[in-house]
């Protein structure tokens, strides 16, 4: 089983901001794949379903951002999740707009949420597909993450939002991160 887990911060405030680009990028691969959160339960909205032969949960934690481990910890827990089955789809502010990298572990990056997962987790081994936001200009980072994207940012995001749904394809048959940090990175 697999837990393909986007980062977000609930509520219609925040929808469609910079900071909700993992909430962003899971719907779109609901849309692609006519699939929707049907369940309300540990503390997020998540929906379980057969994905190319293998059972996944699609998860939306509602904990805001810098909780977001405890929603992702109590599905992975209940559900007898390992941490190197769980992909998290997050922004990142360190890469330019769109772009796109994948690792298999590592140290939060001062993202709050990866925080939150790791602390709750009690791991740094999950799975990131993180893509760039890129640091604000002339801005404060809470004033640029709260802020949907331009025109221009958001047709990058497009393409990256549908690479993902490759990305999380593979990732779902089973392709180890090296694999994937090969072919997207």
């Amino acid at each position: 089983m697999k837990i393909i887990a986007g980062l977000g911060n609930p509520g219609q405030k925040y929808d469609k901001t910079k900071h909700n680009t993992g909430f962003m990028t899971l719907d779109h691969y609901l849309n692609e794949k006519g699939l929707s959160l049907d369940k309300d339960k540990f503390e997020g909205h998540w929906t379980k379903q057969k994905i190319n032969g293998e059972d996944v949960i699609l998860l939306e934690p509602q904990t805001y951002m810098n909780e977001s481990g405890r929603s992702v910890s109590q599905i992975a827990n209940f559900f007898k999740v390992a941490p190197e089955d769980v992909l998290i789809i997050q922004d990142d502010m360190d890469m330019p707009i769109g772009k796109i990298r994948i690792r298999a572990n590592g140290k939060s990056g001062g993202h709050n949420g990866i925080k939150s997962i790791i602390r709750d987790l009690g791991t740094e081994k999950f799975n990131r597909l993180k893509i760039g936001i890129r640091h604000p200009k002339n801005t404060t980072v809470v004033s640029w993450v709260l802020t949907p994207f331009n025109d221009e940012q958001q047709k990058l995001m497009d393409d990256a939002f549908d690479t993902s749904v490759k990305i999380i394809d593979d990732f779902i048959a089973g392709r180890d991160s090296q694999y994937l940090m090969n072919k997207y990175n």
